[in-house]
């Protein structure tokens, strides 16, 4: 079970931070304005108070291990959103960075 609500809290916490970065992205560079800056700030909030819902208690584990996830999720972000085309470099990157997280996340530890 906590290999199910780690995941989930992973997921999404990267929907947060991703989704508020694409936004204050869209704002700024694609000229759509401020509402979507603020859309953005509020998302990117919520990713740090999701972060703190993980059951692992040590920060700098649960970071480190998330930025696996950040980099899988925004290729998948960008595929989506974007129309992003990832080569075989960027897929075998997100497999890297996913086996990543798995070891520092589910290691057994004394």
């Amino acid at each position: 079970m906590v290999v199910v609500r780690t995941a989930a809290l992973f997921v999404l916490a990267a929907l947060a931070e991703i989704g508020g970065a694409w936004l204050v992205w869209q704002g700024i560079r694609e000229h759509r304005g401020v509402p979507f800056v603020c859309g953005g700030l509020v998302s990117l909030c919520a990713y740090g108070f999701v972060a703190t819902l993980q059951p692992d208690p040590h920060f700098g584990r649960v970071l480190a291990a998330y930025g696996g996830v950040f980099v899988a999720g925004s290729l998948a972000w960008g595929v989506v959103a974007d129309g992003y085309r990832p080569d075989r470099y960027d897929i075998a990157g997100a497999l890297v960075c996913l086996a990543g997280v798995g070891l520092i996340m589910f290691a057994p530890r004394r």
